[in-house]
């Protein structure tokens, strides 16, 4: 048994080993599949953001230059309260540092539903006029050269993760440097457009000039080669009420050119930021755009993008602002993370290059797969477990099996040399007239009888145990009466009992007659009162009682004795082949282990079965059942 558990070990180990290293690169495989997908749904998340940031700023980009004052033609649509939380109001600084606003049409006259807006806003334009000439070194309307992409980093090369087998990151898209137009664009804008953008500052506008009426002059010339003049002249309501009527072509409308910069973004004070462009006409600098709450700027990303989000319940995005060049406290939203153990990041393009997002994690959520392969580890684990046990069980049951067959050959030989051995000497003795009364020479066949005939039973029990293990032995199954098969045993027993000082009692109840085979059925009670016998012979008490009662569709027959009884962790190992309780009385009582053994398959055979069960008090009860209507004998 050493070598077989020894032998099981190696063999646990040899699979245990490899299989726990796939197992381990399978989970760490698993686990990069898992932050890839993270990582891929986070950039996501972010690049719809930057989406959202980029449709508002292509918003801002495509408005009119002259939509920032309050009337137009038609209306300005800004001089309706802004539909975002987040835009406190638009903003038009012009040159002179003044500003207007076309939320009100009169700067002068402020209704006192908007007073404190419309003050905040004029707070944060002189704000504006004391960082304007300082936000960018050189002219923005000049175009800058292109940029060039960055170099990669010297360094040591991370290593290959999940998404690196589809896309290699060298092909991937660059991260863009701007969420609008990259570059200053011209257009051209009509003289009343020109008028509605300069209303609030006429004084400090340079003239321009009205083009030529004649419209084949006009055809020619262009806005920069005529004399200039105010813009207040220009198609102004009532002047030149009695000039000539002019032909009026396409030719002859007066446009004017104007350079328009990308939007860009200043620090104003805490919890704002003035988004604006440039305009730049005749070599005047307007700055137009919308004055932002960065708080609910922040509770409007999240709010829009992240927290109906199935991921919001295991991660926290984290958005932060830069103000005046420090980080301020983010605004956190999503679940608890403690100790994060994935995390991206991303800063946005310029005009938002302010604003940063966070997505951390502490647990990522385990895929499908991992599941999947959980369960199929657990059962292959309890299947290799079991297979192992029931393989260890089997071969401890042939070994053990192995073992009391060579016990059983010699405690057989022991057997059957102790009767061969009486008979041989007892006929000696007859022979050499040892016997010298007729009494003594009845005494010595008598003794000679009872020795065959153990001889033979024995002989017999091995024969039957041989035959029920090839499936050879047939049994005549006939109705037949119990008391009549108590009373034959009685009979056959009556001589072994006296002699050892044993006192049999059979008592049988109402039973009618059933089928069951007859000498079988005698050989099994004789089997069990031979084993009381045997260990009962130093019993205080002497006593075997057999007796038979009908117990639904079964007859229950015990065979209680008043011996030192059996084990109770034994009582079914005692009806296992060649099996003897190991103690002081088995070592000092022959036997060969079949005895029992032979009950339980003969009982089995007739379609019954057999228990063991130790008394309340001295002894043991062998029970036997059998059924009323067995099934038919073969």
């Amino acid at each position: 048994m050493r070598r077989l558990k020894l032998l099981m070990l190696l063999f646990c180990l040899a699979i245990s080993l490899p299989l726990a290293y796939v197992v381990i690169q399978t989970y760490r495989g698993l686990e990069q599949e898992e932050r890839s997908q993270l990582r891929f749904f986070s950039e996501t998340l972010f690049n719809e953001i930057e989406a959202d940031l980029a449709q508002l700023v292509q918003r801002e980009e495509r408005r009119t230059v002259d939509e920032y004052h309050f009337s137009g033609t038609p209306e300005s649509p800004l001089s309706r309260p802004p539909a975002e939380p987040f835009i406190l109001g638009y903003l038009q600084n012009n040159p002179d540092g003044s500003f207007q606003t076309p939320l009100v049409a009169d700067l002068g006259n402020v209704p006192a539903e908007q007073y404190d807006l419309i003050a905040a806003i004029k707070a944060d334009n002189a704000l504006f006029n004391l960082k304007k000439f300082s936000i960018e070194p050189k002219p923005p309307w000049r175009k800058a050269p292109p940029k060039q992409p960055p170099k990669a980093k010297e360094g040591k090369k991370a290593a290959a993760g999940f998404a690196d087998r589809y896309l290699s990151k060298s092909a991937a898209k660059p991260s863009k440097s701007n969420l609008g137009q990259k570059t200053v664009r011209r257009e051209a804008i009509t003289a009343e457009q020109a008028l509605n953008l300069a209303r609030e500052d006429e004084a400090i506008v340079p003239s321009v000039s009205r083009r030529q009426t004649d419209p084949a002059a006009a055809a020619d010339a262009t806005p920069a080669s005529q004399p200039a003049r105010p813009l207040s002249e220009v198609a102004a309501p009532g002047a030149e009420e009695n000039a000539e009527p002019v032909e009026r072509t396409a030719a002859a409308v007066e446009t004017f050119q104007v350079e328009v910069a990308p939007m860009q973004s200043v620090y104003l004070r805490p919890g704002r930021y003035f988004v604006f462009r440039r305009i730049v006409i005749n070599n005047q600098i307007y700055r137009q755009g919308f004055l932002l709450d960065t708080e609910a700027f922040l509770q409007d990303l999240a709010a829009s993008h992240f927290d109906a989000q199935p991921m919001a319940q295991f991660t926290k995005l984290s958005l932060q602002v830069m103000e005046n060049g420090q980080p301020q406290n983010p605004f956190e939203s999503g679940a608890a993370v403690s100790v994060a153990t994935f995390a991206i990041d991303r800063t946005f393009p310029a005009p938002f290059d302010f604003l940063s997002a966070a997505l951390t994690v502490s647990d990522i959520p385990g895929s499908p797969a991992r599941r999947a392969l959980t369960f199929a580890l657990v059962v292959l684990g309890l299947i290799m477990l079991l297979g192992l046990v029931a393989i260890y069980q089997s071969a401890r049951k042939v070994v053990d099996l192995s073992e009391r067959r060579s016990q059983f050959v010699s405690s057989v030989t022991h057997e059957l040399k102790t009767p061969l051995t009486n008979i041989r000497m007892y006929i000696e003795m007859l022979e050499q007239g040892i016997a010298a009364t007729p009494e003594r020479e009845q005494d010595y066949l008598r003794i000679l009888g009872s020795e065959s005939v153990r001889l033979s039973r024995l002989i017999n029990n091995v024969l039957e145990l041989a035959k029920l293990e090839n499936k050879q032995r047939y049994f005549d199954m006939r109705a037949a009466r119990i008391e009549d098969v108590l009373a034959e045993v009685g009979a056959i027993m009556a001589h072994k009992l006296e002699q050892e000082g044993f006192h049999l009692t059979t008592h049988a109840a109402a039973v009618p007659a059933f089928a069951f085979d007859r000498d079988v059925l005698i050989q099994v009670l004789i089997n069990v009162i031979e084993n009381s016998v045997k260990f009962g012979r130093n019993s205080p008490r002497k006593e075997i009682a057999i007796t038979a009662a009908l117990e639904g569709a079964m007859v229950h027959i015990a065979i209680a004795d008043s011996g030192p009884g059996i084990p109770s962790h034994l009582l079914r190992k005692v009806f296992d082949d060649f099996y003897r309780v190991d103690n002081d009385l088995t070592r000092t009582t022959g036997g060969t282990g079949i005895g029992l053994a032979l009950v339980d398959k003969l009982m089995t055979a007739m379609g019954g079965r057999v228990a063991a069960a130790n008394n309340t008090g001295m002894g043991c009860t062998i029970s036997l059942y059998l059924p009323v209507a067995p099934p038919s004998a073969g």
